[in-house]
């Protein structure tokens, strides 16, 4: 096989494409969470904390001389992306608890429900019509 036959034979697999249909629902998925984040949870979160902005805290590591900036460490900007990743990663660990809940509540439904009739045997359907010849 070519080279090109090769990467059409992988692109074209199943679990590829599925792959980026995931990739692509994730990045658009990223986007609502982050807006939940930064619109819905933040806020009561800002003032519980009374207004704090992790962003604008850095050290300076060299005064702006001229027309050359400062160089400043933003570990502020950090500390505001790490607490970002902990309230998303606990609003997605909520929804796989709450989605996992419900498939556990979906699987009792499906045990408690009476499973259906076996079909009667050869044999028995056999012995079934025997029987209604023998009462006429």
């Amino acid at each position: 096989m070519s080279f090109i036959q090769d990467f059409k034979a992988f692109a074209l697999k199943g679990n590829v494409v599925d792959m980026a249909v995931g990739v692509i629902i994730g990045g658009a998925f990223g986007k609502i969470v982050t807006s939940v984040v930064n619109n819905i949870i933040m806020p009561p979160i800002g003032v519980l904390t009374g207004g704090v902005d992790f962003t604008d805290l850095k050290l300076v590591i060299k005064e702006a001389e001229g027309e050359a900036e400062a160089v400043t460490l933003n570990y502020g900007q950090f500390i505001q992306d790490v607490v970002d990743f902990l309230i998303i990663a606990f609003c997605i660990f909520l929804m796989v608890k709450g989605i996992a809940a419900l498939n556990r509540k979906k699987d009792k439904e499906e045990a408690a429900a009476p499973a259906p009739a076996p079909e009667p045997s050869a044999e028995e359907k056999l012995l079934t019509e025997i029987r209604d010849l023998l009462k006429k």
